[in-house]
């Protein structure tokens, strides 16, 4: 059965937690020794039924009402397997929400049909478009606390959309629930009859899972070289496009070329390998390839240098200043580089140009930026291959930035 993963993000009380928790229930994902837990837990708290406590298991995140990690959890439907990755709505804990996003194929972005798009909706949107996630489904929640009113989801959803498109993401639904209810999650509700659209389940398996580049040309970030017996053996994921035994390639960035002698799994060898598949591939003569080396076919559109202009997602409290030095990893490559200007410094919640030509970027605003790397990298733009148009900035031991080369 095949796995989708997919993240729910929004702002802070907007029901993540809750909507999750009863995806499992409804799904019978839930064990009886867990529900009892989860009654005993609300009763504890002098509250009814909170599906929320399944997934804010952290006394802290019980007692402040929020989500402050990133938690993975797991349900079934008759089309498919699902992983859910509830990432945290506190404006605090954004880099966790990036790092669960990262390894997400789909969104849920959730919305307070009361309160509507509020400062993190508006953040974790661009986050999504940040990431690249193109399949985006949007909830709009708590409908019981406005009567089931059409017309209140009808204005909420042009709101959303609306800003959506702004960052030109087009939701493939907007779905009235009442998590809390249960309503229009795993069975559809006669309290919100005038909907016809699809429930939170039926919308999930509207989804593609396993999308992957196999249209474009061969691009292999090298992770490692391993020597096995009288194999010498390099192995990583191929980020785009498929490789067959015979085939030339080159190596970036010497820019040397040879050919491929055998694709390499798990106890066998093939002739054949295609996009998203970890492998390792022999070359039929010795050429020095290392870990951050990109192997791609001899005619390819990546590009070798030493300029990026990117966006960036600027993520700790201790501002960056133009200049600093910086290490900038993308796929396998890592390199010192340096900020030569900021072209423009953003708000990421209204995405406000708050200064043009800026000097510095304070934490969770957003930079276009041009940066200088000490030696020359392999890369592409990020609307054309995610693998190396992706890149993160590291601080000492910290990841500071998440950016996307333009």
């Amino acid at each position: 059965m095949e796995t989708l993963k997919f993240v729910i993000v929004g702002h802070v009380d907007h029901g993540k937690s809750t909507l999750i928790g009863r995806l499992l229930y409804d799904t019978n994902a839930l064990s009886p020794e867990k529900i009892e837990e989860i009654r005993k837990t609300s009763a504890d708290l002098g509250r009814e039924t909170e599906f929320a406590y399944l997934l804010d298991h952290l006394e802290e995140e019980r007692q402040q009402g929020i989500t402050i990690d990133t938690t993975q959890v797991f349900f079934s439907t008759d089309k498919r397997r699902y992983v859910i990755i509830d990432a945290p709505g506190h404006v605090e804990f954004v880099k966790n929400m990036i790092t669960g996003a990262s390894q997400a194929e789909a969104a849920f972005l959730i919305v307070d049909v009361q309160q509507g798009v509020q400062e993190q909706t508006k953040r974790h949107a661009y986050i999504l478009s940040l990431l690249g996630i193109k399949q985006v489904i949007v909830i709009i929640n708590k409908l019981d606390l406005v009567d089931n009113d059409q017309k209140v989801f009808d204005a909420i959803q042009k709101q959303v959309r609306g800003f959506l498109n702004t960052l030109n993401i087009e939701a493939l639904h907007y779905v009235p629930i009442s998590a809390i209810n249960g309503d229009n999650v795993a069975k559809r509700s006669d309290d919100i009859g005038w909907y016809d659209g699809p429930t939170v389940l039926e919308s999930l398996d509207t989804l593609v899972s396993g999308v992957t580049q196999l249209d474009e040309s061969f691009v292999f970030p090298v992770q490692d070289v391993y020597k096995i017996q009288d194999k010498r053996i390099i192995v990583g994921k191929i980020e785009s496009g498929m490789v067959d035994a015979g085939q030339e390639v080159k190596i970036l960035p010497r820019g040397t070329l040879t050919k491929i002698q055998s694709i390499e799994r798990f106890n066998e060898t093939s002739h054949q390998a295609f996009a998203g598949e970890s492998i390792g591939l022999t070359t039929v003569d010795p050429a020095f390839v290392d870990r951050s080396n990109i192997i791609c076919e001899r005619e390819t559109g990546v590009m070798l240098t030493d300029e990026i202009s990117g966006n960036i997602f600027w993520m700790s409290k201790q501002a960056f200043k133009k200049e600093e030095r910086l290490t900038l990893r993308l796929a396998t490559q890592e390199v010192i580089c340096t900020v030569e200007k900021i072209v423009r410094r953003i708000n990421s919640s209204s995405l406000e140009v708050l200064e043009e030509d800026a000097q510095c970027l304070e934490n969770l605003e957003v930079g276009e930026v041009i940066m200088k790397t000490k030696r020359p990298i392999v890369i592409k733009k990020f609307s054309e291959l995610q693998g190396l148009g992706r890149f993160v900035l590291v601080r000492g031991d910290h990841i500071c930035a998440g950016g996307i080369i333009v």
